[in-house]
């Protein structure tokens, strides 16, 4: 849950709706269904970026690129690089 005030894909304008709808179509078909949904979807990563569309859509196209299934890396491989991130910089999820 984000602690900043979001924009829940139901209350978004057009440029954020596209943006959400944009990050989603990238990424991973693993991440299609969310492990703990929320009905409004305002409780995702995207959503803490509904303030900034832009920047929504930018960061989760550089991410959605990073994760195509045609590159050298296997998803377990990504999955482990993202870990050793999260514990270096001492982020607890």
């Amino acid at each position: 849950m984000t602690w900043i005030r979001t924009i829940p894909p139901a209350e978004a304008d057009e440029e954020t709706k596209r943006a959400y709808e944009a990050g989603r179509d990238l990424y991973p078909a693993e991440y299609a269904t969310p492990v703990f949904p929320v009905g409004d979807g305002s409780q995702n990563i995207r959503a803490s970026h509904s303030l900034i569309p832009q920047a929504m859509h930018h960061s989760f196209a550089a991410f959605g690129a990073m994760m195509a299934p045609d590159l050298p890396l296997v998803r377990r491989q990504h999955e482990m690089i993202a870990t050793m991130v999260s514990v270096t910089n001492r982020c607890h999820y």
